[in-house]
């Protein structure tokens, strides 16, 4: 009987331990065809999207800016790009936006905007940028309509109208 005690309390233990991992685990297999764990594993998991390559001549450019668009790229701006860039040609994380639209051509801002990992791959100037900046740009899932509208912000900012 006294052998029979503690074997009795380590095995209330152990199985008293397993039924509060089981009860804990939100990874634990969902009760019925388990379509709430394929449910919560898509909510967790988001694609990235990349843009693809945008060639020269592919950007028309408007006289006048379209106000619309800057309006939308100057959101655009605030809520993804304004914590790495600033509108002058201070550098934080990434570059300043000063000047960029009189150095770089149209398809390439969209380009480093939409699919930042193929041009950091192909592109030199890219390239060079990420020497300076030490500091790998990352995909912020912006479509090209969306990259089209940052540009003409960047186009106000440099003083196009």
């Amino acid at each position: 009987m006294k052998l029979l005690k503690p074997l009795l309390t380590t095995s209330f233990l152990i199985a008293g331990c397993l039924f509060f991992v089981a009860c804990n685990n939100e990874n634990s297999a969902p009760a019925g065809d388990g379509k709430a764990l394929a449910t919560r594993e898509t909510q967790n998991e988001q694609s990235e999207v990349h843009g693809s390559e945008i060639k020269s001549g592919e950007v028309e450019l408007n006289t006048p800016l379209n106000q619309g668009w800057v309006a939308n790229g100057k959101g655009i701006y605030e809520m993804k790009c304004q914590s790495c860039h600033k509108l002058t040609d201070e550098r934080v994380v990434g570059p300043g936006w000063k000047g960029v639209t009189q150095r770089r051509e149209p398809h390439w801002i969209m380009n480093m905007i939409t699919n930042v990992d193929m041009m950091l791959e192909k592109d030199p100037e890219a390239q060079k940028l990420l020497e300076q900046c030490l500091v790998r740009m990352p995909n912020q899932n912006i479509a090209k309509e969306d990259a089209r509208q940052i540009l003409e912000f960047m186009r106000s900012n440099d003083g196009a109208k």
